[in-house]
């Protein structure tokens, strides 16, 4: 057994080992992270497993180039491949169907999975997604561009959260140094350099197919996101026929940790109707 929570499970994913939480019983839900420095699927749904793993068969995969899935060498970082992995993954698990939810670039991979293979999705949550196109915020191009530091870390983290009594030096200092670990930066600089507008585009899906989309989706967004703008959360809403918007006031970009036990409760209740 690993010392390190973040590290669990392993499974073959194409050319690959996908790191993955596997927790609970039940319909399967499958939670897609973001893409900050350092994430993983353990640091980005930590609050969210024990809670949803109490009625649900709960999957969090470490995306490719992420966490502790493996970096093949001279692999191509875009949106089809992460599609690929999200495919092998379920399709290696046996699993015909899936409730996807998504947090940020993970609500983007997840809009996509569901548009290309929407009979491999049940439900569909977006929490703060990227998958839209807009003109990059500052508080991304700030993600995107991290250079590790304790110091630009701390910023990172005052942009993430709007309640700055999540954000301490203790929090910075363990995120840091996730993001340091071996392998971590160098993949992290190589999927999204400048200029970062043409990354952010290339996850954006066509709103005609987003429009076409069949599945009941919940859309979750806060209000003073800094990184995606919570417009993008009102267009989702707008353009998916089955949807339901959810905007916290006084939330930034962590809804799932910000605003944990409502987060929870109605994902929870979402998908078990």
């Amino acid at each position: 057994m690993s010392a390190s929570p973040e590290i669990a499970n392993s499974i073959k994913t194409g050319s690959f080992n996908t790191n993955y939480h596997d927790h609970g019983q039940g319909k399967p839900l499958v939670l897609i992270h973001g893409s900050g420095p350092g994430v993983s699927g353990w640091a980005n749904w930590r609050l969210a497993i024990p809670e949803l793993a109490k009625t649900n068969r709960v999957l969090a995969p470490d995306m490719v180039g992420f966490g502790f899935t493996d970096r093949p060498e001279g692999f191509s970082y875009v949106k089809e491949a992460w599609i690929r992995q999200l495919l092998d993954f379920v399709d290696t698990l046996g699993l015909d169907t899936v409730n996807l939810v998504g947090n940020s670039f993970g609500g983007a991979i997840s809009l996509a999975f569901a548009i290309r293979y929407p009979e491999r999705v049940g439900k569909l949550v977006l929490m703060g997604a990227a998958g839209l196109k807009f003109p990059i915020t500052p508080a991304l191009e700030a993600v995107w561009g991290y250079q590790p530091s304790i110091d630009n870390m701390r910023k990172l983290l005052d942009i993430f959260a709007y309640d700055r009594n999540l954000v301490n030096d203790d929090l910075a200092r363990l995120r840091y140094e996730a993001s340091i670990q071996p392998g971590f930066q160098e993949t992290f600089s190589q999927m999204f350099p400048q200029p970062a507008q043409r990354w952010l585009d290339a996850l954006a899906s066509d709103e005609d197919e987003i429009r076409a989309l069949p599945h009941e989706t919940l859309i979750f967004h806060g209000r003073e996101d800094l990184v995606v703008p919570v417009e993008c959360s009102i267009r989702f809403n707008q353009l998916i026929p089955r949807s339901q918007l959810h905007v916290f006031g006084q939330c930034g970009h962590w809804t799932q940790i910000e605003k944990t036990a409502t987060f929870n409760r109605l994902v929870r209740d979402f998908v078990a109707d």
